[in-house]
């Protein structure tokens, strides 16, 4: 089976917490304190593998995570990094952001390698609290939690020339006569369910990637049929080969049929649409009258597109239409996929740890949030300059502000998680 989408949760590494610890020596009974800062935690790292083809492991596997970062240690040893996760992903991936549809990554060549979540800093230790006034802080600092999003991996094929056209035209057969390329091939329709590859080199020294891509129908753009597997795939290629059924034995007209695909492509995307594009009418061993391919390629020639009669079953002319492939490609320039708007600002993809949630509960005012909970566990209740400064940070954020908004009166109980005080103003 061939896989090109899949969802995925990755999370970045948490980073250590900071660590509260006083010198211990012989001759220094009250040390100062040497609490070590947390290790940043691993970041989540997207790399291409040459060798994969297909999303399929992804559908096993839902949660990436990264490896958090050790904890500070006595001596104002540092804790240790977390391990970076990567993970391998065909060429040809796309992934976007499933909240914002943003595009995060697009991974193309071997040296492709981008981090998509990073991991958190860690928190500092005792020791960088250390001031003039406060000669023996006895709280530290939790790390900070990494990034972590839902992200939709998108497998676009990385082809040079991309076979479109109805099912059941010829698209396979014509694949098989020119690469090495082994496709299944039968009379019935939507034969082909996942694209196939193979080389084409007909010009020596000058080879380009063939794509048969699955058949598409009316009404693609919008989803039906193969529809977006089918025009996700065709994205990348630098010049479309049009097939189209030339013989008639299923009652098609194949004018009609080239104008609906083109405009099928044309919904989906007016830059697909505008690809550099060849005609091949197959099936030209079955042709009871060769009036009706020189009026079609008449037709297709007045639109500004270069036709050739072929027949992919004998191989006639096939290689003179390989021949005219190769020579377009040469002067195609590789158009952009996408708009800047479409893409993440690499500073603005971290995530909002300041947001605190409030809600009323049996009468107690409870909070709980990132922010919040980095502060509850950093901080040292039995310690009165901890507990001040667990006020004062409380204040800045604006919560006690937020509280009154609420309806909080001298009195009241706050609780955020497993601790409750009375709130005074």
């Amino acid at each position: 089976m061939f896989v090109d989408q899949a969802e995925i949760a990755i999370k970045a590494g948490k980073g250590g917490n900071g660590a509260v610890s006083f010198r211990r020596e012989k001759y220094v009974p009250d040390g100062g304190p040497d609490g070590g800062t947390g290790g940043k935690g691993g970041n989540v790292v997207v790399k291409v593998d040459m060798g994969m083809r297909t999303l399929m492991d992804f559908r096993y596997k839902s949660l990436y995570k990264a490896e958090a970062g050790e904890n500070g240690q006595k001596k104002k040893m540092s804790g240790k990094k977390g391990e970076d996760l990567v993970i391998l992903l065909p060429p040809g991936t796309l992934i976007r952001d499933k909240e914002t549809g943003k595009i995060i990554a697009d991974l193309k060549g071997p040296e492709d390698e981008v981090v998509i979540a990073r991991g958190g800093n860690g928190g500092k230790g005792n020791a960088e609290f250390k001031t003039s006034t406060r000669r023996a802080p006895s709280f530290s600092q939790q790390g900070f939690y990494g990034q972590e999003r839902q992200v939709i991996l998108e497998l676009k094929m990385l082809a040079d020339v991309g076979l479109v056209g109805f099912p059941n035209v010829g698209k396979s057969t014509i694949l098989s006569k020119v690469t090495k390329a082994k496709p299944k091939i039968a009379d019935y329709h939507f034969t082909t369910l996942f694209p196939n590859l193979g080389v084409v080199e007909v010009v020596r020294g000058k080879s380009f990637v063939l794509a048969d891509i699955p058949g598409l129908i009316e009404g693609a753009h919008k989803g039906v049929g193969l529809g977006h597997d089918f025009l996700r795939h065709i994205e990348r290629t630098k010049l479309i080969l049009h097939v189209v059924d030339i013989s008639g034995i299923e009652g098609r007209d194949p004018l009609e049929d080239f104008n609906s695909i083109n405009e099928e492509l044309k919904a989906y995307s007016e830059k697909l649409f505008g690809r550099h594009q060849i005609v091949a009418a197959n099936k030209m061993d079955l042709l009871s009258d060769e009036g009706r391919f020189l009026d079609f390629k008449k037709q297709v020639e007045e639109l500004g597109y270069e036709c050739f009669g072929v027949s992919g079953a004998t191989g006639e002319g096939v290689e003179a239409l390989m021949k005219a492939v190769t020579t377009a490609l040469e002067g195609v320039e590789e158009l952009p996929l996408y708009d800047t708007s479409d893409w993440y600002d690499p500073e603005n993809m971290a995530v909002d740890i300041q947001e605190v949630k409030y809600w009323i509960e049996d009468g107690v005012y409870c909070l709980e949030g990132m922010a919040v909970e980095r502060l509850y566990f950093s901080t040292n209740f039995s310690d009165l300059e901890s507990l001040r400064r667990f006020q004062n940070i409380l204040l800045k954020k604006g919560v006690f502000e937020e509280l009154v908004k609420m309806g909080i009166e001298d009195g009241d109980t706050v609780r955020i998680y497993d601790l409750e005080f009375e709130y005074y103003e």
